[in-house]
Formats: structure tokens, sequence, C-alpha cells
């Protein structure tokens, strides 16, 4: 067996696992899948029925196809593997696991053109409008439930920032386009300061943040990554900050290194409240 499918299943374990006294919030299990167009597919990550399971379709671009490098000002496109993980699979896989959501995930840190994915709006009520239009077509064509912000490079304020995605969230939650929301910031100054900038003033739109701790240096330690997670903690107040880790072992706190133990300690302070993987597509490339 693969040995990182390995260490998801047994964490999966470990995470549904209860105790004596009940800690809250401390079952959701995140994947993103399809950023790398290894065939991965839905099935072949294994699913704990008794977790919240959500898969993140990785990525949807608000990139112009056609001249191959002008940004679209909200006007999104898919760029995941959408032969192996098409409408159908989506279907079938929430038919056959009924506690499993999918979502999507926007942005990314690399446009198809193999730049940078840029976060530029022309204007922040254009872009929301166009986001909203686009990113709706296909929701509803995917039956997907959520979205996830992964936007890693910016050419706005902070700000136009925190305007353009927390007016997005805001409008299609109330439209009951999606039933929930994540955020996907990482240690580093500009992007803390316009993740935080959306957390202040929309945080309470926002479900989880799925905070990039394998961002940090390869050989973290397990004290290292229970002060980072307090730290992150911190700055994302009130918020349901996921653990997590990189499934090709190059940076963060491994499994083989700690993972495990560190969350199990945040759970018995009562702080785990999931963790998610990056990513389904190293894990089946590792094969």
């Amino acid at each position: 067996m693969n040995p990182n499918i390995l260490f998801m299943t047994i964490f999966l374990i470990i995470l549904s696992q209860t105790n004596s006294v009940p800690i809250p919030n401390t079952n959701v299990f995140t994947e993103y899948i399809g950023a790398e167009f290894n065939n991965v597919k839905f099935s072949d990550v294994p699913i704990n029925p008794t977790l919240q399971f959500h898969f993140l379709l990785s990525f949807a671009i608000d990139y112009d196809t056609s001249s191959g490098s002008t940004p679209t000002n909200g006007k999104f496109n898919v760029f995941w593997d959408s032969n192996n993980l098409s409408p159908s699979h989506v279907s079938a896989i929430k038919k056959a696991n009924p506690n499993v959501k999918v979502g999507l995930s926007l942005g990314g840190d690399t446009a198809p053109s193999g730049g940078s994915a840029f976060f530029k709006p022309f204007s922040i009520d254009s872009w929301v409008s166009n986001a909203v239009k686009t990113l709706t077509q296909i929701i509803q064509q995917y039956n997907l439930d959520g979205i996830d912000i992964d936007y890693e490079h910016f050419s706005s304020d902070t700000h136009t920032f925190a305007e353009c995605i927390g007016r997005l969230i805001k409008t299609l939650k109330n439209n009951n386009v999606i039933s929930f929301a994540s955020i996907a910031p990482f240690d580093d100054d500009q992007v803390q300061s316009h993740y935080q900038a959306l957390w202040n003033k929309y945080g309470d739109l926002i479900d989880y943040v799925n905070f990039q701790f394998y961002a940090y240096d390869k050989g973290t330690t397990v004290s290292q990554f229970i002060d980072y997670f307090n730290t992150q903690s911190s700055n994302y107040h009130g918020g349901k900050v996921l653990t997590s880790f990189i499934s090709d072992g190059s940076g963060g706190l491994s499994p083989e290194n700690g993972f495990f133990k560190a969350c199990d300690q945040l759970k018995q302070q009562g702080k785990l409240h999931g963790i998610f993987i990056w990513s389904a597509d190293d894990s089946k490339k590792n094969e």
C-alpha cells in the first residue's frame, strides 16, 4: 500500500476516535484533488464514514484560455483533471458516501501558462459580478457544495481582496449556491495581510481555515508545530483552523516525524477542528 494512503487511513481512525469527554468539531477531513493531472480519482482516497469528508477540486482560475496570459476579472474556468473528476464522478462519490461534500478551490499557485496565478481584479464590483455568475455555473454543473480560497499572489491591495472575496462568499451563501467556505493562507507577510484583512471583515462567513502548515520548513518538530498552530489560531481568532501536511513530504511536519502526535495533543486540548492534506495527486504519484 502507498505509505501516504496508509498514513491517511491510520489518521482517519485517530481523528474519529471519541474520548471520555467529547470534544466538538474534530471530525473534518479535507483533501485537495485534481491539480496535477495524475489520473487520481475520488475512489483512490479512503473515506471514513464517521467524518465530514471534503474534497476540494483544484483549481478554478479566473484566467483567459484563449489569450494564454490575460486574467479575466472574475470569469472563472475549470483547470482540474475534469476527465477523472467530472460532474458524473462527483455525483457518484456523493451518492455512495453521504458524508462527502465536494468543493472547488480558487486560484492556486500557478497559472496554466506556467507563471504565478495572480489576484488582479479590474474593479471590485465587476470582479464580484463575474465571479458570482461563472462560479455559480460551475458549482451547479458539478453539483458542488463549497468554495476554498487559495490565492497566493496578489496585484491588488488588501481592501480590494477582502471586499471581492468577502462579497463573493456572502452572495453565494445568500443564494444557497454553497454551504461552506474556507481559506488557505500560509505564513508569508503579503499573504497574511490579505487573508487577515478578509478575516477581520468577513470571518463570520468563513467555515474553515485550511492553513498551509507544510509551508514551514521541512523538519518541523512537534513542539514547533504546536507553536505555529497556536499562533495562527490567534491570527484567525475564533476560526476553525485545520492542521495539515503535504503528502510528498517536502515541508512542515510529516506523519513519519510526529504529525499524528501533534494532532493528538491538540485534540486532547480541545483545539483539533480537523485536518487537510495537499494532495491526493501527490499520493497517487508516489504509489
